[in-house]
């Protein structure tokens, strides 16, 4: 990728910040791309993708809809922030070691440490769906489940990050990506991608996170949750209406109804609430 001159010189003017006259030992472009495994501590944790660091992302991120937040992503230049990026530098060995523990550490910010002054972007995936989605969806969603399903939002994050660690780690060792669905082996994902090119291609790393979420929603137990759990997930027009009184009423109430028909309809009933469940879950990548 050709490398953009303004880019490089603002990086060469940051490396020693007035701010902190440490040396940073970094050279002008670095372009690293072995992605280097996460730390087990932070897998199941929505920083695991992005850490708030930038203002401008936080800002965004308190008053915007997921698709301004999407269609924001595919043009944040996240080096334009040189007080985050700064901090970055000076961190930057701690960012890029394997299963690195550093306050800072994210994907988002890991893939910047590791491509700086050579024109690559992070994956929009990293902002606009990982940290957002699983930060708001947490949230908003949380509170209102039954034990079970409350387990289930648990156990599925965490089984997400699993699934980007192990095709990350695939595609370091070859083209070919492999993540199983256990409980549905029928369910499991193969892609071709060639090997180090995943993160760097922002629609194939699209791709790679859409098909990979559904082994973790099915191997983290949705089939089993209650209807009610179901519907809550499945019945919401849109993330952004959630916080609207009766747009949840009326998720719980489809919910309740379906349950009197537990008998007779029992089977068709729990089968169409699960299809919406994981229509709503997989919608947010159209």
């Amino acid at each position: 990728m050709a490398k953009d001159p303004n880019v490089l010189a603002r990086h060469q003017a940051i490396h020693t910040p007035d701010s902190d006259k440490r040396p940073v030992n970094i050279g002008s472009t670095q372009c690293d791309d072995y992605v280097p495994p996460a730390a087990g501590s932070i897998i199941g944790h929505c920083e695991y993708y992005y850490r708030p660091l930038h203002a401008e992302y936080v800002k965004k991120s308190g008053v915007s809809t997921l698709q301004a937040i999407k269609a924001w992503a595919s043009k944040w230049n996240p080096w334009d922030d040189l007080e985050v990026v700064a901090k970055l530098l000076r961190n930057r060995d701690k960012l890029i070691q394997a299963r690195s523990s550093d306050a800072n550490w994210s994907r988002h910010a890991s893939f910047m440490m590791r491509h700086t002054g050579c024109g690559h972007q992070p994956p929009d995936y990293y902002v606009s769906y990982g940290y957002y989605y699983c930060s708001t969806y947490g949230k908003k969603l949380m509170p209102r489940l039954s034990p079970a399903g409350q387990k289930w939002l648990k156990d599925g994050r965490e089984l997400l990050q699993r699934n980007m660690e192990d095709g990350l780690g695939d595609n370091m060792d070859g083209n070919a990506i492999f993540i199983p669905c256990r409980r549905y082996p029928n369910r499991s994902v193969t892609l071709q991608v060639p090997q180090r090119r995943l993160e760097l291609n922002n629609a194939t790393f699209k791709k790679f996170a859409f098909d990979t979420h559904v082994p973790a929603y099915l191997d983290a137990g949705l089939a089993d949750l209650p209807i009610g759990d179901l519907a809550l997930i499945g019945g919401q027009p849109n993330i952004e209406e959630w916080t609207d009184g009766a747009t949840w009423k009326q998720a719980v109430d489809s919910g309740v109804e379906v349950g009197k028909d537990w008998g007779g309809r029992a089977a068709q009933g729990g089968k169409q609430l699960l299809e919406r469940a994981m229509q709503r879950l997989m919608s947010v990548f159209d």
